[in-house]
């Protein structure tokens, strides 16, 4: 059964003073926050099962989860008490009772996208999947280089943008065998190596010689957005097409 595990926990600081006081995934674009888009769409797709990973204003997001959806969908928060001083990865690694050994699907709890994307990452008939967008890339996307036979061989922000197919939309599903490599690899990275201000990806990248990757899945004509500053929020608000509003 698949479960959905969404990473809640950062600050938002760029988008300050947006998130001075309501997290990041409670901001609203149209009549809906981030969050409840993405809840809802993922609830469209199937998804009865959540796995939240608060941080920053974590009772915020509690509270309006519990006050938004009822007894058709169980959702488990997870808090992590360090989220001013560790990235996406320690939050990942926090999901760990929940997500080990299990099929899922992961999100940053940011993005604004089409409902479309998950429903084809989870209908499409790879065990792993990685969405990706194509569009001019810089310095601060996570990019994805990949071989001529669509083979991941880097992800990362400080790959040359020339080499890159695209940016990681930092929506992935991971199946069972996947998932139990990738634990493996981060308790190394956590508890060994002190790893927990990385990006979560850098663990894809480790487990890529390992024999463990993604099928890549271009989603770029579908409508996403990345949402970092508040110039991003102002754009999303034009772009957003009529329907998803």
């Amino acid at each position: 059964k698949m479960k959905a595990v969404i990473l809640a926990a950062g600050m938002a600081s760029r988008l300050r003073p947006l998130t001075l006081n309501t997290p990041k995934c409670l901001l609203k674009v149209g009549a809906r926050p981030l969050l409840q888009r993405s809840m809802d769409a993922l609830i469209q797709s199937g998804i009865t099962e959540f796995v939240i990973v608060t941080g920053y204003l974590h009772g915020m997001i509690e509270d309006f989860v519990k006050a938004q959806y009822g007894d058709g969908i169980s959702v488990k928060f997870i808090h992590n008490d360090v989220f001013d001083s560790t990235n996406n990865i320690y939050s990942l690694w926090l999901a760990r009772p929940e997500a080990d050994n299990e099929d899922f699907l992961l999100l940053d709890s940011d993005l604004l996208y089409d409902p479309e994307i998950p429903r084809m990452a989870l209908a499409c008939g790879a065990d792993n999947v990685l969405t990706l967008i194509k569009h001019d890339l810089g310095e601060e996307e996570m990019k994805v280089v990949t071989d001529a036979n669509g083979v991941i061989k880097e992800i990362s922000k400080t790959c040359n943008p020339a080499d890159a197919t695209g940016e990681s939309l930092g929506i992935e599903k991971i199946g069972k065998a996947y998932s139990a490599a990738l634990y493996k690899e981060l308790e190394v990275m956590m508890q060994k190596e002190h790893l927990e201000n990385k990006f979560y990806e850098l663990a894809f990248e480790r487990l890529i010689p390992q024999g463990h990757t993604y099928k890549v899945l271009d989603v770029t004509r579908y409508f996403s957005c990345e949402l970092d500053t508040v110039e991003d929020f102002e754009n999303a608000k034009e772009k957003i097409p009529a329907e998803l509003y």
